[in-house]
């Protein structure tokens, strides 16, 4: 018995100290993730957000055109461009297959610019981070000048994103999206928050580029109503 006993207590001893090298970072991420989480209306709400829908206005080759986005979980999302009322782009994704509209012309759309969203479970990004089937997550650092808590999320993949907390608020300041399968990088800023409803929402984007940067302002969000399956048929 006391020979079973030893085993036991090492076994424990073994496997707790590999838990703690392998998932301190890790335990730390998903505290800031959740303190996010509640700072935006709490994981009861956001992991009950079935359908979202937002439009957003922003000027595009010097004209004012609006942003409308509809998804609906687990993976169905489309993507159009408005100017004058009248939709002039549209791309979508029917949870299998992705299309897009140009010039009034239906087509199936490269596959690889959807590949990510076949995994995808969550309307919700925090919801999906905490879900280790999907990410792997790490604190990197805590930048004090900036007042920014760093956590790096790894894909399945392979994408790389980099989110940058607020170290008060627990808001989300900063994301900084790699991919290396395709050799590309973006940096999307937040500079402010508005509520609607029950759920604290970014409401002013700084979509970061070379060729100079993108403001986009949301005008309206809807969670849970006014979205159908149909909206993403082809």
């Amino acid at each position: 018995m006391k020979q079973i006993t030893t085993a036991i207590t090492f076994c424990l001893i073994i496997a707790n100290n590999f838990v703690f090298s392998q998932t301190t970072e890790e335990i730390k991420a998903k505290e800031i993730i959740e303190k996010s989480i509640n700072a935006t209306g709490g994981k009861e709400l956001l992991s009950n957000i079935k359908t979202l829908y937002s439009k957003s206005s922003t000027v595009m080759d010097g004209r004012n055109v609006n942003y409308i986005t509809k998804e609906m979980a687990p993976n169905l999302g489309s993507f159009e461009i408005e100017y004058e009322g009248r939709i002039v782009y549209r791309s979508w994704f029917d949870g299998k297959t992705g299309y897009e509209t140009v010039n009034g012309q239906k087509k199936i759309a490269d596959q690889e610019e959807f590949k990510d969203k076949h995994d995808r479970k969550y309307i919700m990004n925090e919801v999906a981070y905490l879900d280790s089937e999907l990410f792997k997550v790490k604190f990197i650092k805590t930048d004090k000048d900036e007042k920014l808590n760093q956590v790096e999320a790894t894909a399945k993949d392979g994408s790389i994103t980099n989110l940058y907390y607020d170290t008060e608020s627990f808001l989300l300041k900063k994301e900084e999206k790699k991919n290396p399968n395709k050799s590309s990088f973006s940096t999307i800023l937040c500079t402010d928050y508005k509520k609607f409803g029950e759920l604290t929402y970014c409401s002013k984007n700084i979509f970061k580029s070379e060729n100079g940067d993108q403001v986009v302002s949301l005008i309206d969000l809807k969670y849970n109503k006014d979205i159908k399956k149909s909206d993403f048929k082809f």
